[in-house]
């Protein structure tokens, strides 16, 4: 029996598998949820007529960025319903080489815990419209067709989306040296409980946001000020900080971040993002609910 398909369209989606991970993640802030759309457009993807498919790509791009479109407005609904701040679910590295232009190319820039939690504040058209043509480099015809709009209305909800993540976000954008230098500063501070090594490295107007879920102990809405900050990490250093604890430098979401983790067995049970601007922290994002860490591995340690 011949087979009328493409030679390389059983193989389409695995090999566009991480890709489409990354833009569901970014749509979503969820592994989880990004997940189940991979497995829903998985199934549609064996139930298209492959052959009349030109571009693979672009055809599950369009079918992963309307499954998140969809889930976007649910989403948001048990977001608000959240104890506590919800936070996105942070992605931990524990090496910083260089990226390959194809692994560039499969996960789109960089987009930090803290941009993350600013798509929350846009509307799902606005994020798909934002994530699709700034983070992914998609044309606006082809982002167009997934949001079932014109090219010219899907430009101008990227442009607003633009707008709305700049006026939302803190000021940041420190290089990477000068972020690993805070947060080298802050975690030499914080596992000394020095308050005043902590006030120097933190922001007059840091803000601290912290997600446990309901499951682990966290603040139910942001800290603002350097003092409270302090004050509550030096409390936290306390309450954390024991012979079987420790904290380890990672790259969290593509930046320089902290783990918090317990030596015996490397699991980790905290991850710190930070935004960073003229050498002081202007935002803290701490991610302490265990059903967000699942994912990521164990710290080894020599």
């Amino acid at each position: 029996m011949i087979d009328d398909q493409p030679p390389t369209a059983p193989d389409a989606f695995e090999t566009n598998r991480r890709y489409l991970g990354s833009v569901a993640y970014r749509l979503l802030g969820s592994f989880t949820d990004a997940e189940d759309v991979l497995q829903d457009a998985w199934l549609r993807w064996q139930a298209a007529d492959r052959a009349a498919v030109t571009d693979p790509r672009a055809f599950l791009t369009t079918v992963v960025t309307r499954l998140c479109y969809d889930q976007l407005g649910s989403a948001r609904a048990r977001r608000e319903a959240y104890y506590g701040e919800w936070l996105p679910e942070p992605t931990v590295s524990y090496a910083a080489g260089p990226d390959t232009p194809a692994e560039l190319a499969e996960r789109g820039e960089s987009v930090s815990l803290a941009l993350l939690a600013v798509l929350e504040q846009l509307s799902p058209a606005e994020r798909a419209a934002f994530v699709l043509h700034d983070v992914f480099a998609v044309g606006f015809e082809e982002i167009a067709a997934s949001l079932d709009r014109s090219p010219e209305a899907t430009r101008q909800l990227a442009s607003r989306a633009r707008r709305r993540v700049k006026d939302g976000s803190r000021p940041g954008g420190a290089d990477k040296a000068a972020h690993r230098q805070a947060v080298e500063a802050f975690a030499a501070a914080s596992t000394r409980g020095d308050i005043l090594g902590l006030m120097e490295v933190l922001d007059p107007d840091v803000v601290w946001h912290s997600d446990g879920g309901g499951i682990v102990r966290a603040g139910v809405r942001p800290i603002h000020g350097s003092d409270k900050v302090s004050r509550l990490v030096a409390g936290l250093v306390h309450k954390w900080f024991t012979p079987d604890s420790g904290l380890d430098h990672a790259v969290v979401n593509g930046e320089p971040g902290l783990v918090w983790y317990d030596r015996a067995t490397g699991a980790v049970g905290g991850v710190l993002a930070f935004t960073v601007a003229d050498g002081r922290i202007t935002e803290a994002y701490v991610v302490v609910n265990p059903e967000k860490l699942r994912r990521i591995g164990p710290v080894t340690t020599p």
